[in-house]
């Protein structure tokens, strides 16, 4: 990658080999017993929509808590609203800041941790952690779509899903973005080191949707990784804002 360390190659991420993909894997992704996706709440197109007295130098529906984490530098948000403490379901939507004001950029529909959304995640728990995190580091088992630009990315088989997982679940990791919780940054998302401890979970991701709920990750159709993959910029900033309604308003 040009804008600094180059790129990352299969040929760098096979020396990490199938330890990686085998930690990486029993934290984010396989089936998640989540027996249906029902859709409730707001629409892709409601959800996070600012109103005419809303303050654009702000993300829609988070609170101070939250805003006040967002970095000065952050240019690019992705927001994910989740559509209850206990729901698998959420809204994605991508904010880029022109001058002092964001503006909405894209939004889709998307899944969280299966039993949905916690302040103390740990591994296994099911739920997505609340929080504001870096996006820092990209990978997965496809090529770059955005080769030469955007996050840094490693490809490798070695982010495939076991093919003893049901089916739908196979190409969750054909496209990846690592969130920055419990991981090193400048590492490939599948890097099982875990700085605050194993205990705290770890291999948070952005990736493909299967149709429900994810182990803790945030899961998005595949249209909209490959647009972020695209669009989000090192130079921006980019940052990931999570959780569901209630926690990101307070």
């Amino acid at each position: 990658m040009a804008r600094g360390g180059g790129r990352r190659t299969a040929v760098a991420m096979a020396a990490l080999g199938s330890l990686l993909a085998g930690t990486a894997l029993s934290a984010c992704g396989g089936p998640s017993g989540n027996g249906g996706d029902s859709r409730a709440g707001e629409s892709p197109g409601e959800a996070g929509r600012s109103s005419a007295s809303a303050d654009p130098t702000r993300i829609p529906g988070v609170g101070d808590r939250l805003q006040t984490r967002i970095p000065g530098d952050s240019r690019q948000v992705v927001a994910v609203y989740g559509d209850g403490s206990d729901s698998a379901d959420s809204t994605v939507v991508l904010y880029t800041k022109q001058g002092s004001a964001w503006h909405r950029d894209r939004s889709w529909a998307g899944h969280n941790g299966t039993k949905g959304w916690t302040t103390d995640h740990h591994e296994n728990d099911k739920r997505s952690p609340v929080g504001v995190f870096t996006l820092s580091d990209a990978g997965g088992v496809l090529p770059d779509p955005a080769p030469g630009t955007g996050l840094p990315y490693s490809r490798s088989a070695s982010f495939a899903a076991p093919r003893w997982w049901a089916k739908p679940y196979w190409h969750d990791f054909d496209y990846v973005i690592a969130i920055d919780y419990n991981r090193v940054k400048g590492t490939p998302p599948n890097d099982p080191t875990r700085p605050e401890g194993a205990s705290k979970g770890g291999s948070i991701w952005l990736h493909m949707d299967h149709g429900s709920g994810t182990s803790a990750c945030v899961s998005l159709p595949k249209p909209a990784m490959e647009y972020l993959l695209r669009t989000l910029d090192p130079d921006q900033h980019p940052v990931v804002v999570m959780g569901d309604r209630a926690h990101l308003k307070a």
